[in-house]
């Protein structure tokens, strides 16, 4: 089993790599999915969520308002602490269970979006990090997203910098370009991953 770290900045178009990546046959965790698995209605999560910040941040039908929720955090770092601390462990167990599951020849692609943060790079045998400048991601939190401009701002305060990310990078896809410029990368980097696998795996 080869184990990747995927990530990117808010904006950087690390989804959009992840996707490609899952249909050249990676097998993908994706940590931002699992986040929002374990807070579902009736979760330990979403108990332990309400219990830190309110019943403010549950919709009128018992979901968790997520908006409401990240309006909160991304202004306040302390908050955001608690959050994670919450949400994290929840998420590397549930992330366990879906790489162990894989299988031994598998390429396994974690999709981090706070691999940089939390000094997550060790715990894989190789970091790609999607890049884009930040004049790009906020370009596209504002225009694609919707995203008021603070609110875009708050977020990518909140997360490390471009520089950050590449100092743990092993391979790094540009994304600051088109959509088609992406996708001769990635394919690159598949057959690059789908190498080392290779010479990663026990020899007969």
């Amino acid at each position: 089993m080869l184990r990747v770290g995927l990530t990117g900045g808010i904006g950087a178009g690390k989804s959009e790599v992840s996707r490609l990546l899952a249909g050249y046959g990676a097998v993908v965790v994706d940590s931002d999915r699992i986040a929002r698995e374990v807070v579902e209605p009736g979760t330990p999560g979403l108990t332990a969520v309400v219990e830190a910040f309110g019943e403010s941040v549950l919709t009128p039908e018992g979901a968790l308002d997520r908006p409401r929720l990240g309006s909160i955090v991304f202004a306040d770092q302390e908050k955001l602490k608690t959050l994670n601390a919450i949400v994290h462990p929840l998420v590397r167990a549930r992330s366990a269970e879906l790489e162990a599951a894989a299988g031994d020849g598998a390429i396994v692609v974690h999709d981090v979006p706070l691999l940089a943060e939390n000094g997550l790079a060790p715990l894989y045998d190789l970091v790609v990090v999607v890049d884009a400048s930040p004049q790009t991601q906020l370009a596209r939190l504002t225009a694609l997203r919707g995203m008021p401009e603070h609110e875009a701002r708050a977020r990518m305060a909140a997360q490390a910098t471009r520089e950050q990310r590449l100092a743990v990078a092993t391979l790094v896809i540009d994304n600051d370009g088109p959509l088609e410029a992406l996708e001769p990368q990635v394919r690159a980097v598949w057959k690059e991953l789908i190498a080392r696998a290779a010479t990663a795996a026990p020899q007969a």
